[in-house]
């Protein structure tokens, strides 16, 4: 891979980490709701996760959902009913949330790792990327490439979104706020399943 192309590359990772859909408006909910600390296990989570996808696409995983579209359908299915749940759970979150003992919890490395299998922009970046920067000439060095410009760009990509809602937290201490906000996270979360629907 020439350095343009993987110059090309870092730009597609980053652009396409960087904007809105399931990640990120999880992160700036749990930001918001649990501060900064509290939610690095889940931005490492993205990021360790989305890697494991890359190379499962990238190694022939893709091919295996084209030739068997029933599989395809399901993993939609599971992905969005997780997703509807998820979206409900930030929605119904009232208080933020300081100290460990409370019920509301940011999500687990695990978790978020999970999650990355079954998010819908996940998988349409993870096909996009293996798609368009892999090369025929040598397979597994690209592969790994990619996944590995994803990772270097995935961390700081997320810790925006993760930094930006935990700025937000004084202002969003009054629980009327908190409230339309953890609501209209919620809403954007369920909305960004209208790209898989289609």
């Amino acid at each position: 891979m020439s350095a343009d192309i993987f110059a090309a590359l870092v730009a597609f990772a980053f652009v396409s980490s960087v904007t809105p859909g399931p990640n990120n408006f999880m992160l700036l909910a749990s930001g918001v709701n649990f501060g900064f600390r509290r939610t690095v296990p889940h931005m490492f989570g993205i990021a360790g996760g989305f890697a494991s996808l890359l190379l499962a696409v990238g190694f022939g995983l893709g091919a295996l959902l084209a030739a068997f579209p029933t599989l395809h359908l399901v993993l939609k299915i599971a992905g969005g009913a997780y997703l509807l749940y998820l979206a409900w759970r930030i929605a119904m979150s009232r208080s933020l949330d300081t100290k460990e003992g409370k019920d509301g919890r940011p999500m687990t490395f695990l978790e978020a790792a999970a999650f990355q299998w079954v998010n819908p922009k996940a998988w349409m970046m993870a096909v996009t990327a293996m798609a368009i920067y892999t090369s025929p000439q040598a397979p597994v060095v690209s592969v790994l490439l990619v996944s590995i410009a994803f990772t270097l760009v995935n961390f700081p990509s997320v810790s925006i979104w993760a930094g930006f809602g935990t700025a937000m937290r004084g202002f969003l201490a009054d629980p009327v706020r908190l409230k339309w906000f953890n609501i209209a996270m919620g809403l954007l979360l369920a909305a960004s399943l209208w790209p898989m629907l289609r």
